[in-house]
């Protein structure tokens, strides 16, 4: 068998939503308790209720207490082995028993966290795994955060010898184009009866999957004892990581007594010099690099905090679309496969611990907080031993706007305490927080930045560009930003500036007032819409010719922008204030084919306005470089709605729990424009081996359910979500109303990807 077994342990779960004293025992009746698959997030099945306990934080959705149980039986040939659970997350203070016994508790939803349960296991005989999860004490956050087992879990053995979880450490203390060294650090634990003296042998391999070399060294390890190895191996013109070239090597490392391996542990990692410098910003791989990021929550609609990799995938892709090449996670940390998808996708990343430390917020009174001084070192410790092989992270914070009295010895200390355990859990990488008005903190007078690594602070640009030209050895960034002109000039012209990240990429759960149940501010809705500040912001990051038309959506300026020509009130509509977001050279702007005049490029990379008369038809952006047409848009007049159109994001569909296709259903007029005013309910229904499992809009104040099969129009459209069911076979989706022509689409299953 192989050294190291790993068994997913997603399936087959129990599940009530409700408490149940007594059901960490064996003998518990079970019976009425509902069958899920995790990861599991009960809270976003609803329904929304303005007086549910979450309240604005948690977006009007409920909270309470949840138990889940599962039953399996070991096989014979682990017997003698080592055997642990590891759950990626569970919301919130969880309770982990194994046939009765306490294996643990940790009040963190966002850690991930292991229990070994070598001694309480039982052979050939059913064990009983309960886990209870409790978020009822509320509120507990000011965004929403899920309730449940909403992670992944997986079984692991090894022999009694072994790697300890999160034990692997692999760094590049050198990266440079003509050879790096490749460091090793790896904790082997002895829980077997005896010393012995144990080989760790290595092997790196190149992003090609060939070998690049082995290095073996030898140790002695007691019973009960924990030992470090070190290695370190050169490599040769290594292929560096960064955002453009995200190459992955791999250190396989393994501990054998005599030619016996005992564990084996793959690391992908990536080799890549990364610094902040005072005076230049970022530098990654000796080219200096302006971090253009977005914070990003851990939920995804619809989803919920169960979230499918797939979701993540799409929403990196929009992201990249916009130019987009770091992310911050806000506040807390993420699924660790979302950082990998970072790491294979190319985004640097800030990783984010908490967004409270002792003080509390606003509608989150009764959340971190009540927690933070007897769990913060085991929270932090985990996050970092969790996530320090990721390539993709450069920078760690270990605060949010924290309302801490940061102008206090007690202040001071907190922080160097929380920093202090970063650096030694992993020497390789800075530390920030994001600072709250630090005017008003003192930490620009006090000589509390000076103990940072980096001082990040949230909006209020300018405060922080005085800061450094005030001290410039202070290496700084934006922490959180928003999308208007000003700041970004100040990233654009200000070369200490390492990056900034806008609030936020994406809509989330939470942060909204009644009847809004979630937060607007994203580049993109949080069906994957494009907001016009996204079609700004690829104006300004894009790397590719960009040109994008919006208009006020009421007369003479009134109202939001909007990128359509339908609009809702044609006989109060004639003075059209347009924009172009475009970083062109030329835009030339035609109104049903007659020209309204070319205006150049501005140097502060404002948009192209003019004032337009408006007319139905056809609006048309033509975008030139050095007088060559480079990129066109256009917005039509829409007719009455006429149809349904069907698209995917993907035409095949594996049958997984991390794949899930995005369909978008939009109404459109006999022309197959899109019409933006009406809103109407589509249903929806699949046949074949897939089924829709959630479906939304881009509407921040809707409040229907999720987990059903018809949805409200917005803006135009909305979205089904579908998953397979089966590993092969058609499944048709078909989307109908009353009084349009259905739509329909056929998507491909297939198989489980290999992972």
């Amino acid at each position: 068998m192989p050294a190291r077994t790993i068994t997913p342990f997603d399936t087959d779960w129990r599940f009530v939503q409700q408490d149940a004293p007594g059901a960490e025992q064996v003998t518990f009746n079970e019976a009425g308790w509902k069958a899920v698959v995790v990861p599991h997030d009960w809270s976003i099945a609803g329904p929304y209720d303005r007086t549910n306990p979450p309240g604005r934080g948690g977006g009007y959705l409920p909270g309470g207490i949840g138990w889940y149980r599962k039953q399996f039986t070991l096989p014979a040939s682990e017997a003698k082995r080592q055997v642990w659970v590891e759950f990626d997350g569970v919301m919130a203070n969880s309770e982990v028993w194994l046939n009765g016994h306490k294996l643990g508790q940790r009040p963190y939803g966002y850690s991930s966290f292991a229990y070994d349960l070598t001694p309480y296991l039982v052979s050939g005989k059913a064990n009983v795994l309960a886990v209870r999860a409790d978020n009822s004490v509320q509120p507990a956050s000011r965004y929403y955060t899920g309730a449940g087992i909403y992670r992944h879990v997986r079984l692991v053995s090894t022999a009694p010898t072994h790697f300890t979880y999160g034990g692997v450490f692999v760094s590049t203390p050198q990266a440079t184009a003509a050879q790096a060294k490749v460091q090793v650090q790896a904790e082997v634990q002895n829980q077997s009866a005896a010393a012995g003296t144990y080989t760790l042998e290595t092997t790196l391999l190149a992003p090609n999957g060939k070998p690049v070399g082995t290095i073996r060294s030898n140790q002695a390890v007691a019973a009960g004892q924990t030992v470090t190895f070190t290695q370190t191996l050169p490599v040769a013109k290594p292929q560096r990581w960064s955002p453009t070239q995200p190459v992955l090597y791999q250190a396989t490392t393994r501990v054998l007594a005599g030619k016996t391996v005992l564990d084996e542990y793959t690391t992908p990692f990536g080799i890549r010099e990364a610094k902040f410098v005072a005076a230049t910003g970022f530098w990654l791989n000796g080219e200096n690099l302006k971090i253009k990021g977005v914070c990003l929550h851990h939920d995804a609609g619809a989803l919920g905090a169960a979230v499918p990799l797939r979701a993540w995938e799409r929403r990196l892709e929009l992201l990249k679309q916009v130019g987009v090449n770091g992310i911050r996670t806000a506040h807390n940390p993420m699924d660790p496969e979302f950082l990998d998808l970072c790491d294979r996708m190319g985004f640097v990343v800030m990783d984010e611990t908490f967004d409270t430390w002792t003080a509390a917020k606003n509608h989150a009174e009764k959340g971190y907080n009540l927690h933070f001084k007897d769990w913060w070192q085991a929270d932090t410790r985990d996050l970092v031993r969790r996530d320090r092989n990721h390539p993709s992270i450069v920078l760690y914070s270990v605060g949010n706007e924290i309302r801490d009295d940061l102008n206090s010895p007690a202040g001071f200390q907190r922080y160097k305490e929380q920093q202090d355990l970063v650096h030694q859990t992993d020497p390789t990488r800075p530390v920030t927080m994001a600072l709250f008005r630090p005017s008003q903190s003192k930490v620009y007078e006090n000589g509390f930045v000076e103990t940072m690594d980096v001082v990040g602070q949230n909006y209020r640009e300018a405060e922080l560009v005085a800061a450094h030209e005030a001290k410039p050895a202070r290496k700084v960034i934006g922490t959180e930003n928003g999308h208007e002109l000003p700041a970004w000039l100040l990233l654009r012209d200000k070369p200490y500036m390492a990056g900034q990240f806008l609030w936020t990429g994406f809509d989330y759960l939470g942060e909204g007032n009644w009847p809004e149940i979630a937060n607007g501010q994203g580049l993109f809705d949080r069906t994957g819409g494009w907001r016009p500040v996204a079609y700004q912001r690829q104006s300004w990051w894009g790397a590719q010719p960009v040109v994008r038309l919006v208009r006020k959506a009421e007369n003479a300026g009134a109202g939001e922008w909007v990128a359509n020509w339908t609009p809702t009130d044609f006989d109060t509509y004639d003075d059209a204030k347009v924009q172009v977001y475009s970083n062109c050279d030329e835009v030339e702007l035609f109104l049903n084919g007659k020209s309204l005049g070319a205006k150049p490029k501005p140097a502060d990379d404002s948009p192209r306005a003019w004032d337009v008369t408006f007319a139905k038809g056809t609006l048309r952006a033509v975008a030139r470089n050095k007088g060559k047409e480079v990129a066109t848009d256009e917005l039509k007049t829409a007719g009455p709605p006429a149809r349904i159109v069907l698209s995917t994001d993907r035409p095949q569909l594996a049958h997984d729990w991390d794949d899930v296709a995005y369909i978008t259903a939009r109404v459109v007029d006999a022309n197959g424009v899109v019409c933006p005013n009406t809103d109407q309910q589509l249903t929806f229904s699949a046949s074949g081996p897939g089924a829709v499992v959630a479906v939304d809009n881009g509407n921040i104040a809707s409040h229907e359910p999720y987990q059903a099969q018809a949805r409200q129009v917005y803006q135009g459209q909305c979205i089904a979500l579908v998953k397979a069911n089966a590993p092969s076979g058609k499944i048709t989706l078909s989307a109908a109303a009353s009084g349009l022509t259905s739509g329909t689409l056929t998507l491909e299953a297939a198989p489980a990807r290999t992972k």
